[in-house]
């Protein structure tokens, strides 16, 4: 199996070195990215002597609004320096739990768990023990990730009697507070299960009808709930009366999987919900023939059904290459982060693109351009995202740091020096910059 098709590839050095045109001519200096301002207002700034994707001679890049531009900056705007160092389009998180992290806080012990119940028993246990609010704890996690280039994330949020909805209401007000540097979505998540736990409906009804979530959740419909078509009519329901999104975890890896996803297809174009919907993990798919993946990968992309993987290991990791080339929009993820279910997480998608390229094997420049690609661009097109690419016209969401280009990157992980968003320094040396 080789999950990143290389004809799949669709990020090369020469296609990259493309986004130049957004750029003038600059010169080249050594000095750490610094910032000098002056007594004028400008919605301007000018990030000078940097390298896009490592490719071709110090330029100038510039921004207006928010927004890569072409030419040269108007008067009085701003200026940082970019010493010479490398300019990559910021990472996108299609699927993290910020709300179940224990980051910051003191080490957690954790006990065996071989099922979901399982692991949901100690999701509450943990729960309970932290001393620091939900809020205070996904915040941290979040903050943490905009250090480390990440530009956007969908945040999946416990909903359960166990937690009321404690979990939305804290991760809602992260986003608030970091609104200037991250853009964020959130899916009411029934990691408890809809219908196996009872009041959890009526709490993900209220969560869509709150105002706060961009997306409704589900769970192993067949496999956890033991109710497929209850759980699925009661999450598509909910999504078609108020106009959110379904964002559903499938675990399985058998035909019960297949036989949810087709459930899935049928209800998104039923209720004419094409391009609102995304399953999460999807383990059935990478066992699939070509001929099956490429059955439903039709399906799929004539719906606008998105999907996305957090590359757990080289068997359970999506084919993203040959889904692409049948136009499905894939996303990678953080998922966990130092929570009940595992120690390890570190909502580094610099990191987690390290790891999609170390378990499907990469080893060329292109393949390792299109493990950046995956992670920068595969997440905002799962979010419906303006793809950061540089050119003139996109999102100024960037990374200044020290190296050679997207593939030496990917491998080695140096520090993000300079993090921007909408043409703001957000970050600097690993520490968040406040508004």
């Amino acid at each position: 199996m080789t999950p990143l098709s290389r004809r799949g590839m669709i990020v090369g050095a020469a296609a990259m070195a493309g986004t130049a045109t957004a750029l003038s001519s600059g010169a080249s200096t050594s000095a750490a990215p610094r910032e000098r301002h002056d007594d004028r207002p400008s919605r301007a700034v000018v990030f000078r002597d940097v390298r896009p994707f490592g490719a071709g001679k110090p330029v100038d890049l510039t921004v207006v609004d928010g927004r890569i531009v072409e030419g040269p900056a108007p008067r009085g705007a701003r200026v940082v320096d970019g010493g010479g160092r490398v300019a990559l389009p910021s990472l996108v998180d299609a699927h993290i739990h910020p709300d179940k992290t224990s980051w910051g806080g003191d080490w957690v012990s954790r006990e065996p768990a071989s099922s979901i119940a399982e692991y949901c028993e100690q999701d509450v246990e943990l729960f309970k023990s932290q001393k620091r609010p939900v809020g205070e704890r996904a915040y941290g996690l979040m903050a943490h990730a905009v250090t480390r280039g990440t530009r956007a994330m969908r945040a999946h949020v416990d909903v359960a009697p166990a937690y009321d909805l404690a979990g939305v209401e804290g991760v809602a007000d992260a986003r608030r507070k970091l609104k200037h540097a991250l853009d964020v979505q959130i899916v009411a998540f029934p990691q408890h299960g809809v219908v196996r736990t009872p009041g959890t409906a009526e709490l993900l009804e209220e969560a869509a009808r709150g105002g706060q979530i961009d997306f409704v959740g589900g769970i192993d419909p067949i496999s956890f709930d033991h109710a497929m078509d209850e759980q699925l009519d009661l999450v598509f329901g909910l999504a078609d009366r108020h106009g959110v999104g379904v964002d559903i975890h499938l675990h399985d890896r058998d035909e019960k999987g297949l036989e949810v996803m087709r459930a899935i297809i049928e209800r998104t174009r039923a209720l004419s919900l094409r391009g609102k919907v995304t399953v999460s993990h999807v383990f059935c798919l990478p066992g699939l023939s070509d001929a099956e993946l490429s059955a439903m990968a039709e399906d799929l992309n004539d719906l606008d059904i998105s999907l996305t993987t957090v590359a757990p290991n080289e068997s359970l990791v999506l084919p993203v290459g040959k889904l692409q080339e049948h136009g499905v929009r894939v996303g990678l993820g953080s998922d966990g982060v130092r929570d009940a279910w595992s120690p390890f997480g570190n909502a580094d998608m610099l990191h987690r693109a390290h790891i999609l390229g170390w378990v499907t094997d990469v080893r060329l420049d292109d393949e390792l351009n299109h493990v950046y690609d995956v992670a920068a661009h595969g997440g905002s097109d799962v979010m419906r995202l303006d793809r950061a690419d540089l050119k003139p016209g996109a999102p100024a969401d960037f990374v200044l740091v020290k190296g050679e280009g997207a593939p030496q990157i990917v491998v080695d992980m140096p520090q993000r020096d300079l993090v921007v968003h909408g043409g703001r320094v957000v970050a600097r040396d690993g520490e968040l910059v406040l508004p």
